[in-house]
């Protein structure tokens, strides 16, 4: 399995006061669930073959923090298609949003933003 870019992973949690402003995150945290258990159990078969750094489903992941589970999951998509046996490959990683506005989890999940951020 691949590691996760380092803006991937980050140091926030989920505070008491944050609980309520996390309710809208939760399908982007439940499509992050489900990347996470298949990078732990299903992407090991396949070993690494991805012609993309970071790999497929790494690139998902920081696509689906950044930008939510809808949108993650169609630049996923395009992603996918791009990763073909004619590809020149190389490194692809995903745009960050420059009004990113959460803070992501030691284990990738995403939580509401600090509140003393700017």
């Amino acid at each position: 399995m691949s590691v996760l870019p380092s803006y991937a992973i980050g140091d926030g949690h989920l505070t008491a006061s944050g609980s309520l402003r996390a309710i809208p995150l939760l399908p982007r945290n439940a499509a992050l669930a489900l990347l996470h258990g298949y990078r732990a159990t299903i992407s090991h078969t396949y070993g690494d073959v991805c012609k993309y750094y970071p790999s497929c489903t790494a690139y998902s992941v920081a696509a689906v923090q950044q930008y939510g589970a809808v949108v993650g999951s169609a630049m996923t998509a395009v992603r996918l298609v791009r990763c073909n046996p004619w590809a020149k490959g190389g490194v692809d990683d995903v745009p960050l949003r420059e009004n990113f506005r959460h803070d992501i989890t030691p284990r990738g999940f995403v939580v509401p933003g600090s509140t003393g951020k700017d």
